[in-house]
């Protein structure tokens, strides 16, 4: 799958700490390479259509959705803020 970031996933990709920056790269290489794979814990999102989320460790989620091959990229941060405006 292809990876495709959003303007807001960039601009708040870029506003987190080094460490945290470093654990979402990660994420999204096991992402790219395997979607399924347990640490990520994709699941799609309760009242969004094609909506998804994925765990980038116990604080920290990124949304995307899914468009083909593609998964586009959409938000980063803090669990409640970004589950909140995926």
């Amino acid at each position: 799958m292809k990876l495709q970031r959003t303007e807001r996933f960039v601009t708040a990709y870029r506003a987190l700490q080094p460490e945290v920056r470093a654990k979402v790269s990660k994420a999204l290489r096991l992402l790219a390479a395997d979607p399924g794979h347990p640490s990520l814990r994709l699941k799609k999102m309760h009242g969004k259509s094609n909506i998804w989320e994925a765990r980038v460790d116990r604080s920290y989620r990124l949304t995307l959705d899914i468009s083909g091959d593609s998964f586009n990229l959409r938000n980063v941060g803090k669990h409640d803020e970004t589950l909140a405006r995926p």
